[in-house]
């Protein structure tokens, strides 16, 4: 849906009647995100987690509530993983900023993340032997591993101060992401039984996002 927007927003030449209502669209939408605090998304984003819990005690999750807590949350993970990619290109091809709920969205992901890993570490595996003996054995944990090690930096220096004490190395370290990125759906992938259409979409969203993120080299000159 994403592509299929991006296209058509191509698609439209610069002076076209559409192409000024959308701006004037996304100019009215990016008005009202401004004026739009992001503690609320926060809220929201705990509830989901507590909403899930609720299910499982209450028996509400089918025959096997953990698996499906491990699931849930890793797959909403990942999907926030991809929204955070998403906001790049849809400023630049669409005009619409969400920059500014950048931060909340990945914090977010990394809570998603890692609620995901305590799901399976606690009431999934429970055996610390165990664990450790799946993340070296299971190639699709070690791969989620990796990403999760990765993530906790991120997740540590989402603040104003970490931005001010690392200055451009900031940006540097956050490009992490994009391999936090891949190594999600590769684990996802990996983790399917048998053929699954759905994790191979998601790692395509990802590889195709992180795609559009490449600045087009400008074309010589010709003299």
């Amino acid at each position: 849906m994403l592509r299929l927007l991006l296209v058509w927003n191509r698609a439209l030449s610069p002076n076209s009647r559409r192409r000024k209502l959308l701006r004037l669209d996304m100019d009215y939408i990016n008005s009202f995100l401004r004026k739009t605090p992001t503690w609320p998304l926060y809220v929201l984003g705990a509830i989901y987690p507590a909403w899930l819990l609720w299910q499982g005690v209450n028996g509400w999750l089918g025959v096997d509530p953990v698996k499906v807590m491990e699931h849930a949350l890793g797959e909403r993970g990942l999907q926030l993983l991809i929204l955070t990619l998403a906001i790049t290109p849809l400023r630049r091809h669409l005009g619409l900023n969400l920059f500014k709920f950048r931060r909340a969205i990945g914090l977010l992901t990394f809570l998603y993340i890692f609620l995901h890993l305590l799901v399976w570490l606690v009431l999934d595996v429970q055996i610390l032997a165990q664990i450790w003996a799946d993340i070296l054995k299971r190639p699709y944990i070690t791969i989620g591993m990796v990403g999760f090690v990765l993530m906790v930096p991120l997740a540590l220096t989402s603040n104003n101060l970490s931005v001010r004490r690392l200055g451009p190395r900031w940006r540097s370290l956050h490009k992490a992401t994009y391999a936090v990125a891949i190594l999600g759906a590769v684990h996802f992938v990996m983790l399917a039984k048998g053929f699954q259409i759905e994790p191979l979409v998601y790692l395509g969203v990802i590889l195709g996002l992180l795609l559009m993120r490449l600045k087009p080299r400008r074309r010589m000159a010709r003299t």
